[in-house]
């Protein structure tokens, strides 16, 4: 469970991801409005970024995006601001919606998925203050998975240094044996955010801007990009169906949140 809050990191920022449809849940509710625990999910992660002590959220929406700002704003926050993604073109199109609100922020940029009810406000102090100390480029939240099938492996070199993501269905055999993890969970300093937004091409087959070549970009111009592996097995635990939509509701329920 998430503890109280944290005195809020003025120089931190969240962009969290809302913008999509999520096609396989069998519902006309924007994915993000789904309900775990009798509330709509992304309610939960805006709870652990505000008990992460982050101030300002950027929430992306593009599907039913007046059903998202709506429901947001019973909140009765004002630190949470919207850019639209009006095509779905991406995670780093997503994030490339919210230059408006980068510019002229030199801190810390977290970028989560509104569909991770089970983020960690723990996981998230971690992770900030692994970033304050080190100041990378790049911050990747991941986790050490027994079964990593599907996911995309954190490749690192000999000396232990983050090398780049590789997806599973790209990942050689060896590859595959990575138990490390991509669980887009990523701290960027926003001035090199920018740098890789700037940068990013749709130059393959689904012809989407990826958020995970950031992580590629930064690496090969010699940017710090760093992985820390504390994210907490329940934080693996994706909503894409509704039989998934179940289990999380059931081991948010065991945890606790109910």
């Amino acid at each position: 469970m998430n503890s109280g809050p944290s005195p809020t990191h003025g120089t931190a920022l969240a962009v969290i991801l809302a913008a999509g449809k999520g096609t396989r849940m069998n519902s006309d509710l924007p994915k993000v409005l789904c309900p775990v625990v009798d509330r709509p999910m992304i309610h939960f992660v805006l709870d652990a970024a505000t008990q992460a002590g982050i101030g300002k959220k950027v929430v992306v929406i593009g599907y039913e995006k007046q059903a998202v700002r709506d429901e947001l704003q019973t909140r009765g926050e004002s630190d949470i601001v919207f850019a639209e993604q009006n095509q779905q073109l991406g995670t780093g199109h997503a994030v490339q919606m919210c230059r408006e609100h980068l510019e002229g922020h030199d801190g810390l940029t977290l970028v989560i998925a509104g569909d991770s009810p089970l983020v960690q406000s723990e996981s998230l102090k971690t992770l900030i203050e692994h970033f304050e100390k080190t100041r990378p480029a790049l911050l990747l939240g991941t986790l050490t998975k027994d079964d990593p099938t599907g996911l995309g492996r954190i490749v690192r070199d000999d000396s232990g240094q983050f090398t780049g993501i590789v997806e599973h269905k790209d990942a050689t055999e060896e590859q595959r044996q990575i138990k490390e993890v991509n669980m887009s969970t990523y701290l960027f300093s926003t001035p090199d955010l920018l740098w890789a937004l700037s940068n990013l091409s749709n130059d393959n087959a689904q012809g989407e801007y990826y958020l995970t070549d950031c992580a590629r970009l930064l690496n090969e111009a010699g940017r710090a990009v760093e992985a820390l592996p504390v994210l907490k097995d329940c934080e693996s635990l994706s909503i894409n169906n509704p039989e998934e939509l179940k289990l999380v509701d059931q081991t948010m329920r065991a945890m606790g949140y109910a």
